[in-house]
């Protein structure tokens, strides 16, 4: 099975057919074999529960297969009388009409292992040239397991309600938060760090949600053990967990109502896992994470409106307010409200040039501090000019 060329959807279904003992394993199990291999990280180095042993399949194409088989896990333990394809297909279609346009251009398309394998792909991965290692391990594949969760409560309910997304996405953003400030000694690269996310949380009316409020909103014992590991990987960034974190973790699985040796296991695996893989994990790898964040992706970024520019331009003519802003955010800092009006205003530009989809991506607003820093030096010199104006 080769997951970078055509068919290979349908390839592994056959495999998996003669291996369906992996389709009855109970959730907290298969959830774990999914922690093991590194999907639930972002970082996949072997395929879940060993179901094909290629052994020389690439990141990418062992990210692609894990995350094909944790939806058809969730499909063959539903309800659903659709037909896996077309349902995980609806369920990529859904989201789409909820504002997220990545897949925009492939939805018009007849239902097939063709399509569900382009979504699959443009899911996992965009081209070296629109997206670093960096980015794509800490940002975009760490998130890969709410897709799961989220075609979990779509098979349930026939639908998915953005507030889900919004409600989880929040709950992420305000636990990783938690756990890379309880960290006992700041540098000024934990600073830097927090400052990134702070500064590129996509969902907030005025400010982000509130600790406690996180923790009500994380409901199914998945959801609980998921954000469990999402807060161990983030105190794990600077290769260790000290003691101020390793009681953060603790008091978080309590206020999750996980039991204390699920919480130490957790601690454990991700220390284990970490350890076994840093060498290989362009993240943790690097001297200065943040540093690397944005060397990297300021190339990408600046390419992608150097592309865009003509079309940009013309849509930001279009949005005066937006153009006020941009110019002021050169001169001072935004308040929170004019930042969200920012945010939300370039994703709505961001949706209408398929070039930069990208943006739409989880994690995507990370990147939105840099597009900001671009567009007033890449555009024309009009541009400039009428934003002054106004």
């Amino acid at each position: 099975m080769n997951p970078s060329a055509n068919g290979w959807i349908k390839k592994l279904l056959k495999e998996l057919s003669k291996k369906d003992t992996v389709f009855n394993l109970t959730e907290d199990t298969f959830y774990e074999s999914l922690r093991a291999c590194g999907f639930i990280y972002g970082s996949n180095f072997e395929v879940v529960c060993h179901v094909i042993l290629n052994k020389d399949l690439t990141e990418e194409e062992l990210c692609k297969t894990n995350l094909c088989i944790a939806l058809l896990y969730a499909h063959n333990n539903s309800n659903s009388e659709i037909p896996f394809i077309e349902s995980a297909i609806n369920f990529y279609t859904e989201i789409n009409e909820l504002k997220t346009s990545f897949f925009l251009g492939f939805l018009g398309e007849k239902k097939s292992n063709g399509q569900l394998e382009k979504i699959i792909h443009k899911r996992i991965q965009i081209d070296d040239n629109f997206i670093t290692k960096n980015f794509k391990y800490f940002v975009v594949n760490a998130l890969l397991y709410t897709d799961i969760l989220a075609y979990q409560v779509y098979l349930k309910n026939q639908s998915i309600s953005i507030d889900y997304i919004k409600n989880l996405e929040a709950s992420i953003e305000t636990i990783g938060l938690n756990a890379l400030n309880s960290k006992e000694t700041k540098n000024q690269y934990d600073e830097s760090l927090i400052k990134l996310f702070e500064s590129s949380i996509r969902y907030r009316s005025s400010k982000p949600i509130t600790y406690q409020k996180a923790i009500k909103n994380i409901k199914t014992e998945l959801e609980k053990l998921y954000m469990l590991d999402l807060a161990c990987m983030a105190t794990w960034t600077d290769k260790t967990i000290d003691k101020k974190e390793q009681r953060f973790l603790i008091q978080l699985g309590s206020d999750l109502n996980i039991e204390r040796n699920i919480i130490n296991l957790a601690i454990n695996t991700v220390d284990e896992f970490f350890n076994a893989h840093k060498e290989h994990i362009a993240l943790l790898s690097s001297n200065n994470m943040v540093q690397s964040f944005y060397n990297n992706s300021s190339k990408m970024v600046k390419k992608l409106i150097t592309r865009n520019s003509k079309r940009l331009y013309q849509e930001l003519k279009d949005s005066k307010e937006l153009m006020v802003l941009l110019t002021q955010s050169t001169k001072r800092d935004l308040t929170i409200e004019e930042q969200k009006k920012v945010h939300e205003q370039l994703f709505d530009i961001f949706k209408s040039i398929p070039s930069l989809a990208i943006f739409m991506l989880p994690g995507g607003a990370l990147l939105l501090p840099l597009v900001v820093k671009f567009i007033p030096k890449l555009l024309p010199s009009a541009f400039d000019e009428n934003r002054i104006e106004e």
